[in-house]
């Protein structure tokens, strides 16, 4: 059976050499299992006949059985011509349209001859037509075979090489013909306590479904395994970490823990960050390596929660670190720690790039010598000749800036591997952080600290000029600072979006009384650094900026954020960007400024901005709009694996249950030893085979 499934997908019927390269180079099919697990996007439901008096041009595809009654050319200009052929049912009539291959079908197809017609209808001069619809001979169609086929995905150079979908179709239909029954791997009790069909039926009819229900029954069943496997595979890895490493124990809350909440703390801590301190103090006296993800929105106190996580370490005689993925980030977090910690006896220290010379040899020595207590750092703290005296808590925040490598380094600054606290303001959707963060243990801050007010978001299209000035101008003179972002630093031929540098010249000349900052990545660290610090002090009313600002800058004079050209930002950044504004007591505002000319998916994010602050109800949209793979960071963060046919977008609850299908697996047999497991861990070897990265995804 393995023969088959390896063999070479040249030898199978229409395929050969030249197909054999483009398959290759196209969609990485070397061999029939490659070609197998190549699904159908989408079918075409040719299980219905419809009248025409009954189609309207809001329909999908549909099928017609009729006579073509004549033709009309129409000239279009110059060598270009429209065909109609008038095509009728014996109650209704309806145009067949052709902008090209006008001769072929003129040859081919004709006047009362009885055909069947499949297309998607629409509606021109009030007479509903079809565009090169498919048409087949009505002695070709067998109504008693009528069934729902299978579109595949192609590329330009395949459809160039006459490999469309179709063609496509036909070469999987001779490799489920010729494939010998295909193995189970999925033990018995998986498939009886699901009603699952088997993995040969439900490849087979993946590719040739005969209705509905076997189309549905096959997607359960593939579906399911793929996100099995993948949770097993996590899971498994998760729980050897945790077997493998014996993490430090945090015996006490100690001297600095306790005189810093009695004496130094900001404001009273939120239930949910009270929940999730008690949840990382279980963790770190359990002596085991905690692995925690904590989410929350921009505001909700997730550093002061880090802060008291790192004195615990301090407090059992272990150093800290955090780090960010930019030197203005890392500044600012050294900047609020020493804020919060006030005089207390506690060494923090930054070590990024531009820390040189001999202050950095200090730090190194500090850190070296124990002396150094939380050190705050950029990519610079995982250079080799970085080395802590014990080092063990890390917090890493915006967690997807950083490779799995890079966070890996950090594991060797220690005996053991620290304890590691991931933090991330861009909310992730429960199923996405159960595949990119499984073999993680997950805290969400869903609380913003007392008196904080709800950003208002508010749209307007970009002819609202005079009105959204006067909100500035309003804004400003109250004593109040702006941002104003904009998609691009120079102008681009290719996109007509408002550009920063241009943008930055007519805001000077609309506000003359204020005084502007400009701030792009392109900018020298230190002049972007100086721009910066002249906004964060007050004394400049109006930054101007490209979506550098999305992380990192805390202004809580700052109330209103302009988006310019909002169509053009998802919606995950968008959230960010508007997460700049509202982080003090006043009323903050977000102004999303569009043109007209918006799809509708456009649409919908800027009205699910304006009607929710909540960040994982504005996740969970962003990854049903755009897929998981688009989604900020998805792909940095080790999403290694690709999905054949699971949506983690729409599959949530499948994604469910072969979580908690997988990890009954891994508590009855911790040791993948028992008899009656054999065929998953044989499975899951076998796969981990295949040139897919399984690697550790967190």
């Amino acid at each position: 059976m393995l023969g088959f499934l390896q063999q070479d997908i040249q030898y199978l019927p229409g395929v050969g050499p030249q197909r054999k390269k483009l398959l290759n180079n196209e969609l990485g099919i070397f061999k029939n299992e490659d070609l197998l697990q190549y699904y159908p996007y989408k079918y075409i439901d040719r299980t219905q006949l419809y009248a025409i008096r009954d189609l309207t041009g809001d329909m999908a595809f549909v099928q017609v059985k009729g006579r073509i009654l004549g033709f009309e050319t129409f000239q279009m200009g110059p060598r270009k011509q429209r065909l109609v052929a008038h095509f009728s049912d014996g109650q209704g009539v309806m145009d067949l349209v052709w902008f090209q291959g006008i001769k072929w079908i003129k040859d081919h197809y004709h006047v009362n001859e009885e055909y069947v017609v499949y297309g998607k209808p629409t509606v021109f001069q009030g007479r509903i037509n079809i565009s090169h619809p498919e048409i087949d001979k009505l002695e070709n169609v067998h109504f008693d075979n009528l069934k729902l086929h299978p579109a595949y995905i192609t590329t330009e150079k395949m459809k160039n090489s006459a490999l469309t979908s179709r063609q496509m179709g036909k070469i999987i239909e001779s490799l489920v013909s010729l494939m010998p029954p295909l193995p189970e791997t999925l033990p018995d009790f998986i498939i009886e306590k699901f009603h699952f069909i088997s993995r040969d039926k439900a490849m087979r009819d993946i590719h040739c479904p005969h209705d509905n229900k076997s189309l549905a029954d096959a997607r359960a069943r593939l579906k399911f395994e793929e996100l099995f496997y993948i949770q097993l595979n996590i899971l498994r890895y998760a729980a050897d970490q945790r077997r493998k490493y014996r993490g430090y124990t945090f015996y006490r809350v100690g001297e600095t823990f306790n005189e810093f909440f009695k004496n130094h703390l900001p404001f009273d801590l939120t239930n949910a960050q009270k929940r999730v301190i008690r949840e990382i103090r279980t963790d770190v006296g359990s002596g085991k390596q905690m692995n925690r993800l904590l989410q929350g929105d921009v505001g909700s106190g997730k550093t002061l929660v880090a802060l008291m996580s790192m004195l615990i370490a301090i407090d059992n005689g272990y150093q800290a670190c955090i780090m960010a993925p930019t030197e203005i980030l890392a500044e600012q977090h050294l900047a609020t720690i020493r804020e919060f910690l006030g005089s207390m006896n506690v060494s923090v220290e930054l070590l990024t790039g531009i820390v040189k010379g001999k202050k950095r040899e200090k730090v190194l020595r500090g850190l070296l010598d124990g002396s150094v207590n939380i050190l705050v750092g950029t990519h610079a703290v995982i250079e080799e000749n970085v080395q802590f005296a014990r080092l063990g808590f890390v917090v890493i925040d915006e967690q997807h800036r950083f490779g799995v490598a890079q966070r890996a380094k950090l594991w060797s600054k220690s005996s053991n591997p620290p304890h590691i606290l991931v933090m991330t303001a861009t909310p992730i959707p429960r199923t996405l952080a159960m595949t990119l963060y499984g073999d993680l243990d997950v805290s969400i801050i869903d609380e913003l600290p007392p008196g904080r007010k709800p950003v208002m978001t508010i749209h307007k299209w970009e002819d609202q000029e005079t009105s959204l000035y006067n909100g500035i101008r309003q804004q400003v003179n109250a004593g109040r600072q702006v941002y104003i972002v904009f998609p691009l630093i120079k102008e681009s031929e290719k996109m007509d979006l408002k550009n920063l540098e241009d943008g930055f010249e007519r805001l000077k000349q609309v506000f003359p009384e204020f005084r502007l900052s400009k701030v792009h990545g392109k900018m020298k660290a230190l002049e972007k650094e100086a721009e910066m610090q002249r906004f964060v002090k007050g004394e400049t009313q109006i930054l101007v900026a490209t979506t550098v600002i999305e992380v990192g800058v805390n202004v809580p004079n700052a109330s209103v954020m302009v988006i310019l050209n909002a169509e053009r930002f998802g919606l995950s950044q968008l959230h960010q960007l508007r997460g700049r504004v509202g982080r003090g007591a006043d009323q903050s505002y977000c102004i999303l400024v569009s043109t007209h000319k918006l799809s509708n998916d456009t649409k919908k994010r800027i009205d699910i901005m304006c009607q929710t602050n909540d960040g994982f109800e504005i996740a969970e949209a962003d990854l049903k709009l755009r897929g998981p793979g688009d989604l900020e960071g998805t792909q940095q963060s080790g999403m290694a694996f690709d999905l054949k046919i699971a949506d983690i977008a729409r599959d949530g609850q499948l994604l469910q249950y072969a979580r908690d299908e997988a990890q009954s697996v891994i508590d009855n047999d911790p040791d993948s030893k028992r008899p009656e497991y054999r065929l998953l861990w044989n499975r899951l070897y076998e796969l981990k085979k295949t040139n897919i990265n399984w690697g550790a995804i967190s």
